[in-house]
C-alpha cells in the first residue's frame, strides 16, 4: 500500500430520472457542464491526486459513452467501461462486476460520476495509506443531507443514515467520493444489485477499519436536478478566473444576440439575431431562432427553438 492508487471507478450507470428530459438521450454523467461532460470533470479532479486508470460502469444509453470516448481514453489516461446489463447493479454491485478491471494490490477511488467538486482530495489519500483503513470516506459538515455519524478523534465512521445509532443526529455530508482497498471487494456477492451503504454499515457492526476525512475546503455539487444545472454555471460565472460566456467550437452567435448571466453555447450552435438568452445552458448542434427569449432554460442537443421560453427544458 506504499504507492499512491493510480485507478478510479467513475459511476456512471444511473438513469438520471430526477433530470427526465435532459437524459433521455444520453447518460447523466455526460451531460454538459461549461460545454464539457461532468464525467470529465471528475477524471480532471482524480487526475490531480495522481489516477492516471479510470473504469467507468455503464448501463442507460452506454453506446453514448463510446462516442464521447471512441479511445477508451482521456488525456493519456486509459478508460475501461463495465456495460451492466438487464440492469443497473449499483454501487457495490457495479465494483464487483468491475472487479477484473480494479487493482488487487493497492487502493483505489470511487466517485460518483454525478457530482462535481474541487475538494482538495490528498488528505483523504494520505490518511488512506497511513490509517491501515479498508474504507476511507470523503466527508463534509455542509452543502447537502448530512447522513453521516463521525468521531473526527478516531477517524472512525459510526453510524450512515442512523442505521445503528438511531437516536443521533447525523453531522456529516457523505459526498460519494472515497477510497477502497481490494479486500473489499470480497464483501459484495457476485451478481447482485448492492449499494455500498449495508457493507459499511456491516463494517461498522464488526469493527473493521471504515473511516473517515473531512474536507470543508472547496465546493461540492449534487447535480441531481436542473436546477442544480443552472446554480452550478451561474457560480462559476461569478468566479472570476472562469472566463463567460461559455462558447463551444464552431459556435455562430449573432452579433445582435445577447447573452446574460450565466450562458453557455454548446459545440456548432447558432444563436440567431436579435435573440436574447438569460441564464441558459444551450448543448451542441442547437438553432435558436431570430428574436428568441429564453430564460433559466436547458436546450439539449440537436434542438431547433423558437420563440419566448422560461425556465424549461427544451428539446
Amino acid at each position: 500500500m506504499e504507492h499512491p492508487p493510480l485507478t478510479a471507478f467513475v459511476l456512471g450507470a444511473g438513469l438520471g430520472t430526477r433530470l427526465k428530459s435532459l437524459t433521455a438521450k444520453r447518460p447523466k454523467p455526460l451531460i454538459p457542464v461549461c460545454n464539457e461532460p461532468l464525467i470529465t470533470r471528475a477524471f480532471e479532479h482524480l487526475h490531480g491526486v495522481g489516477v492516471r486508470n479510470f473504469v467507468v460502469n455503464t448501463h442507460w444509453q452506454a453506446q453514448v459513452y463510446e462516442s464521447v470516448f471512441p479511445d477508451h481514453s482521456w488525456k493519456n489516461c486509459r478508460i475501461a467501461f463495465s456495460h451492466e446489463t438487464p440492469e443497473v447493479l449499483e454501487t457495490a454491485g457495479g465494483l464487483k462486476q468491475a472487479e477484473n478491471l480494479l487493482p488487487r494490490d493497492s487502493p483505489f477511488w470511487v466517485y460518483n460520476g454525478d457530482i462535481l467538486s474541487d475538494l482538495p482530495l490528498q488528505k483523504a489519500l494520505e490518511t488512506h495509506l497511513t490509517s491501515g483503513n479498508e474504507a476511507t470516506l470523503v466527508l463534509r459538515s455542509k452543502d447537502g443531507p448530512l447522513q453521516v455519524s463521525f468521531d473526527e478523534r478516531s477517524g472512525k465512521i459510526r453510524d450512515l443514515g442512523r442505521r445503528l445509532l438511531p437516536a443521533e443526529d447525523p453531522s456529516y455530508l457523505f459526498t460519494g467520493i472515497y477510497l477502497l482497498n481490494p479486500s473489499f471487494l470480497s464483501r459484495i456477492p457476485p451478481n447482485t444489485k448492492l449499494s455500498v451503504v449495508p457493507l459499511f454499515i456491516d463494517m461498522i457492526h464488526e469493527g473493521a477499519q471504515i473511516g473517515g476525512v473531512v474536507i470543508d475546503e472547496g465546493t461540492w455539487w449534487d447535480l441531481g436536478s436542473r436546477d442544480h444545472i443552472l446554480a452550478v454555471h451561474s457560480s462559476l460565472a461569478h468566479d472570476s478566473t472562469t472566463p463567460t460566456p461559455w462558447i463551444g467550437v464552431g459556435a455562430q452567435i449573432d452579433p445582435t444576440a445577447k447573452l446574460l448571466g450565466a450562458c453557455a453555447v454548446g459545440a456548432h450552435s447558432k444563436i440567431g439575431a436579435g435573440a436574447i438568452l438569460e441564464d441558459c445552458v444551450v448543448w451542441e448542434n442547437v438553432e435558436i431562432a431570430a428574436n428568441s427569449s429564453l430564460r433559466g432554460c436547458i436546450v439539449t442537443s440537436g434542438a431547433r427553438i423558437s420563440g419566448n421560453h422560461a425556465d424549461a427544458d427544451l428539446s
